[in-house]
């Protein structure tokens, strides 16, 4: 799409989905601004949250009249990839709201729906990518403001890990927990987005992308784990939830999971010192009353002036715990995958109860960046309503590269499986060297990778063989046929040289056969004698944990 189509478009949509789209002397000089990268020419749109030079911030308010004297980050990192802002894009109000109707500039609807929400609180920069006016948009994302909306129009939202995407520049709503996010139409868009955005400036909360992934997160996902009990879910929404279960079987291997943890740390995000945060951020700008200001956001935020001290750090507190919890999930998966939303209300039913309908939304994403994980909204078809339905992809802090490439293939995506690099190749691990367990360090210390969480193919069974610490002994035999677990990891030639001295027998290097057929060297038992078999606990961590 050319600069001048957007333009045209954005002019002419008969959503509320702009408050400002520039003229075209100011796209002019923006185009003239932009650098020669790989997003060259593209046009996107931009929360009114997020400073463009020249441009009021409205963030919502329209009393907000002073224009910005510089680009907001992201905004500077896109029109140095080549990007092109055409205009700010609509908001629930200070970015508080996941419904996409807080705003004095009207509410916008899904492009599905007239009569439904577009979700928010980036509810413009979804509906101008969706609406093809745009085939990038900058959001924020709190508490699933980055893909509450993109679930609702059928579109990508790409959250971050916070603090890759600076916030320098934008207006901020609970400042330790804020990311600037992304829509598009594909996962390979919001790849080139994600390289462009993710730059570290020392600003206050950025963060820069470690040299290495931090231990467990695998540069290729295979594992994802799915909740082990039916969810809270509208009639429409569980149909569609059921078939994206089947999907998902066909991209990765499925683990059932307790998500207890998950859902109690969402519950802190309105009820604990996360609200105060918000009032600390803006508060100021909700005093006094007025016809500008949104009367169910003013009165949530202000409503936080009775939080004691106390009170915010023993949610804290609380938040820790949980997060201990909850990280064990991604011991032995790669991502979670939950619905974005329980449903997906009207207009109607938003207005009847404007806190009520807005709060279950965000039943499963008020959690994310409370518990400092990434995540990716994808489409996952539509419910017998005909209503997109989204699903979201989870993963660990940093885990953003590997889980783009999942989200690609979750989509249909071409995305290849990355080689090992020259001079290394991938080990089959099974038992004590599995990441958390006694003898990892020294794969890494050997310059070992995690690749890929795996299972072998049918047929191997495993036992618990003697030797200086407990390790089980892989064996090809009569195995079941959902096999067994293990983890690929990259190993330099030289450092799998130095490992198999260290082998101590019946263990030994030899070929493993992976549940995708191919053929890699791993950890294999030459004789167990009479060890005891614990192949139907299924892996090693399975067997620990057993018999604690």
């Amino acid at each position: 799409m050319t600069l001048s189509a957007a333009v045209a478009a954005a002019r002419e949509t008969p959503q509320p989905a702009f408050i400002t789209v520039f003229d075209d002397v100011r796209v002019k000089a923006l185009d003239d601004e932009a650098g020669d990268g790989p997003l060259a020419g593209v046009p996107f749109a931009v929360k009114d949250n997020i400073d463009v030079e020249g441009v009021p911030t409205t963030a919502g308010n329209p009393t907000r009249l002073t224009p910005a004297t510089r680009h907001a980050a992201a905004v500077r990192a896109l029109i140095d990839a080549g990007a092109v802002p055409i205009g700010k894009s609509n908001l629930d109000q200070y970015a508080t709201g996941l419904v996409g109707t807080r705003s004095p500039y009207g509410a916008c609807h899904s492009v599905a729906s007239a009569a439904h929400v577009s979700g928010g609180s980036s509810s413009g920069s979804a509906v101008a990518v969706a609406s093809g006016i745009v085939p990038l948009a900058l959001g924020t994302d709190t508490a699933g403001s980055g893909r509450v909306p993109a679930a609702f129009n059928g579109i990508v939202g790409m959250k971050p890990t916070r603090g890759l995407v600076s916030t320098a520049g934008v207006v901020p709503a609970c400042p330790s927990l804020d990311c600037v996010t992304t829509f598009t139409r594909d996962v390979a868009t919001a790849r080139l987005a994600f390289d462009a955005l993710a730059r570290f400036d020392g600003a206050p909360w950025s963060r820069p992308m470690p040299a290495t992934a931090p231990e467990g997160v695998a540069r290729w996902m295979r594992v994802i784990a799915v909740p082990d009990a039916p969810l809270d879910l509208d009639e429409p929404h569980r149909v569609a939830w059921e078939a994206a279960l089947a999907h998902a079987g066909t991209v990765a291997t499925l683990v059932p999971v307790d998500i207890t943890p998950f859902l109690d740390a969402a519950r802190l995000l309105y009820s604990g010192p996360f609200v105060a945060e918000r009032l600390a951020a803006f508060g100021e700008e909700l005093d006094p009353d007025g016809p500008h200001l949104d009367p169910t956001v003013r009165k949530i935020v202000l409503g936080a002036q009775s939080i004691t001290g106390a009170a915010a750090f023993a949610g804290l507190d609380q938040l820790e715990r949980l997060r201990a919890i909850a990280s064990r999930v991604f011991v032995g998966a790669d991502a979670l995958l939950l619905p974005v939303t329980p449903g997906h209300p009207t207009l109607e039913e938003v207005a009847a109860d404007p806190v009520g309908a807005n709060s279950r939304l965000g039943t499963y994403t008020n959690m994310v960046n409370l518990l400092d994980l990434c995540a990716i909204a994808v489409p996952a078809g539509t419910r017998p309503d005909g209503l997109p339905f989204g699903v979201q992809l989870i993963a660990p802090a940093f885990a953003d590269r590997p889980l783009l490439d999942l989200g690609a293939r979750w989509t249909g995506e071409a995305v290849a499986e990355p080689a090992a690099a020259p001079g290394s190749v991938h080990l089959a691990v099974v038992g004590a060297h599995l990441t958390g367990q006694p003898a990892n360090p020294q794969l890494v210390g050997l310059g070992g990778k995690l690749h890929a969480r795996a299972r072998t193919a049918g047929g191997y069974r495993l036992f618990r063989v003697p030797g200086p610490f407990p390790r089980p002994g892989l064996v090809l035999g009569d195995g079941p046929a959902d096999g067994i677990e293990v983890e690929i990891w990259e190993l330099p030639n030289q450092g799998l040289g130095a490992l198999l001295p260290t082998v101590a027998a019946p263990l030994g290097f030899g070929p493993v056969r992976l549940d995708d057929g191919r053929v890699v060297t791993g950890f294999v038992a030459t004789d167990v004698g009479g060890a005891p078999d614990i192949t139907h606990h299924g892996g090693w961590r399975a067997y620990l944990a057993a018999t604690r």
